[in-house]
């Protein structure tokens, strides 16, 4: 009898007489079959090589280790160093219960053994042993907890496998595992010429094929439960996005901090847009209202799918905002008040939109916004809600009548008479009595971006205050506010007083050096709980890790990392975050531009069909 090989390694029996043998027809119908793959074969590694201290699994090599030692001592999550550690590895942890009787007989023995060896040093004059006096006390404390049925008594196996490209990485996560552990007084060993059983051991099998246990009561053993890895998985909130280290999910409630501001910071193409129209998406279901300045328009076609509103304010659109308009006062505020805060903004609108003024021309204009109100009869004894706030043409009327006007005139004539007299110089006409509201700028002159932000920031904040109700507003591409201080100020002043009209202040950005280059950058992100750091480039990395304490790993974690995924920080906790989202949700937030060509295609093709 010969054994031939076919091409695909399956085995064929030929059989024969003498010297020669005939080798047996091969049909389709077996070659096929052969071919078939099972699970096995795909999850199988390509090439398996078992060594007395590791294992090669293909590209990777694998080393198991088990715990042979612990201290007298063991205390709460001494085990989550060795969880959160940034590395590849599995831990296996097998706990067999022994019977309590039994425990107490050997108990007994072991107590009279020790009682002995103390007797006969006491008979012989020896000085006492600390060791057997602490071991004797133990013995006592711990076999009284096990009558009373406070404490059981296991058999505990800890086994861990590494995983690592070559023996110089192996070597290396070997030895800060051991480090970790060993300063606990903790001791691992590989398991010598047992690599295979260890390993098996380790994979979700549920065989403990290594069999060596160390003997713990309930106590010690409760502080090797395994999951204790940071996370931030609370109660209530929305879902984030998945913990990158231990799969863990990311909920929290932006409400429920000191403060209800964010900061996020990526490159471009990073996701940061995407993360945070799934945000708004998840908020709506909450009851939160959502405002939006969107300056690339992205946020369009989530405001129809939600049933929001959409504003696009550029020097042809059709919607204006009146920046004299002035909000209702609260119960907590007087007219004055409002009436004196709207002037001092509007001194700040104007600086950004003359491009500076000298401290004489900020006084006139201060003086002249105040005439400018009492022309209209309001005044700080006025009620707000039955006055009609004048124009910015009214503004120049009475800017005209000062001394020393001229050159203010002549930089204002733009914004009253030219050719962006269309943008400002209109009673407003927007309502954003709506659960989500998007003002968009990509239509407006990169000249006129900053003060096109700055009046809807303003108009929307006096809205904020007319009644208190759970709202976030979020500001894409911030940057464009960081370039002036008066824009940058602003933003600052909302951050700080909008946790008094429950409204969080989602600050988005991919330029990071520019907006942390501003005197308002850093204030901005301290006083923001929520700190959402995705990949980012060489170039603002080093400034981000100043910013944001991070470690060497963290840094280039952030480098390395792919769409949608990178550090999430909440409060005094952070970890390290992937954003996912189902696929409805992926179809409303998209912002790929082949699959919104795709919806919109489809769309036709179905209205054409239904029409």
């Amino acid at each position: 009898m010969s054994i031939f090989t076919n091409l695909f390694g399956k085995n064929k029996i030929a059989q024969g007489t003498g010297a020669r043998a005939s080798v047996l027809p091969v049909l389709p119908e077996e070659i096929y079959e052969s071919a078939n793959l099972e699970l096995q074969d795909v999850i199988a590694p390509s090439a398996l090589k078992i060594e007395s201290k590791a294992i090669n699994l293909g590209d990777k090599i694998a080393r198991t280790f088990f715990i042979i030692s612990y201290p007298r001592f063991l205390t709460d999550n001494w085990f989550s160093p060795i969880i959160n550690l940034d590395k590849i590895f599995d831990v296996s942890i097998f706990i067999h219960p022994i019977d309590t009787s039994l425990v107490l007989r050997q108990f007994q023995k072991k107590v009279a053994e020790v009682q002995s060896q103390i007797n006969v040093r006491e008979t012989k004059g020896m000085v006492r042993d600390p060791m057997l006096d602490t071991a004797y006390q133990d013995l006592e404390e711990l076999r009284d907890s096990l009558m009373r049925a406070q404490e059981k008594m296991f058999d505990v196996s800890i086994y861990i496998t590494i995983y690592a490209d070559s023996d110089l990485e192996l070597f290396k996560i070997e030895n800060e595992i051991k480090s970790i552990l060993e300063s606990k007084l903790i001791y691992i060993k590989p398991a010598l010429f047992q690599q295979e059983e260890g390993f098996k051991s380790v994979i979700p099998t549920g065989n403990d094929l290594l069999d060596i246990h160390q003997k713990l009561n309930s106590e010690p053993l409760s502080s090797i439960f395994p999951f204790i890895s940071f996370d931030l998985t609370s109660e209530k909130g929305i879902l984030y996005g998945v913990n990158r280290h231990n799969s863990s999910l990311v909920i929290f409630d932006r409400f429920s901090l000191e403060n209800y501001n964010s900061v996020t910071f990526a490159k471009a193409g990073a996701g940061k847009s995407y993360a945070t129209k799934l945000e708004i998406l998840r908020s709506l279901m909450f009851d939160t209202d959502v405002i939006v300045i969107d300056p690339e328009r992205e946020y369009e076609y989530l405001a129809e799918a939600v049933g929001g509103r959409y504003f696009n304010i550029s020097l042809s659109s059709d919607h204006h905002i009146n920046p004299f308009d002035l909000p209702i006062p609260r119960e907590d505020e007087t007219a004055e008040d409002v009436l004196r805060s709207n002037i001092i903004n509007l001194v700040g609108l104007f600086r950004l939109m003359l491009g500076g003024l000298t401290p004489e021309e900020d006084s006139m204009v201060d003086r002249a916004i105040t005439e400018t109100y009492a022309i209209k009869d309001i005044t700080p004894e006025s009620n707000f809600a039955n006055v009609e706030p004048p124009l910015l043409s009214d503004f120049e009327m009475v800017l005209s009548g000062m001394e020393g006007s001229d050159s203010v005139i002549q930089r204002l004539v733009k914004y009253t008479r030219g050719s962006w007299a269309t943008f400002l110089n209109r009673p407003s006409n927007v309502d954003i009595n709506k659960k989500f509201v998007v003002f968009s700028v990509r239509d407006m002159e990169d000249e006129l971006k900053p003060v096109a932000m700055y009046i809807v920031m303003h108009y929307i904040w006096n809205a904020i205050r007319k009644n208190l109700k759970k709202r976030l507003l979020v500001v894409d591409e911030a940057w464009w506010m960081m370039k002036s201080e008066d824009t940058a100020s602003f933003l600052y002043s909302i951050a700080k007083r909008g946790r008094k009209y429950y409204l969080g202040l989602a600050t988005i950005t991919q330029d990071a050096a520019d907006f942390m280059n501003s005197p308002y950058g850093v204030p901005i992100v301290t006083n923001s709980s929520i700190q959402l750091l995705l990949k980012q480039s060489p170039t603002t990395i080093d400034i981000l890790q100043k910013t944001f304490n991070l470690t060497d790993e963290e840094k280039y974690l952030l480098l390395e990392s792919g769409v949608g995924e990178g550090i999430f920080f909440a409060g005094l906790k952070h970890v390290a975050i992937k954003v996912i989202s189902s696929y409805t949700e992926d179809q409303i937030i998209t912002s790929d531009p082949s699959q919104i060509l795709s919806i919109k295609k489809a769309k036709m093709e179905l209205e054409t069909a239904s029409g």
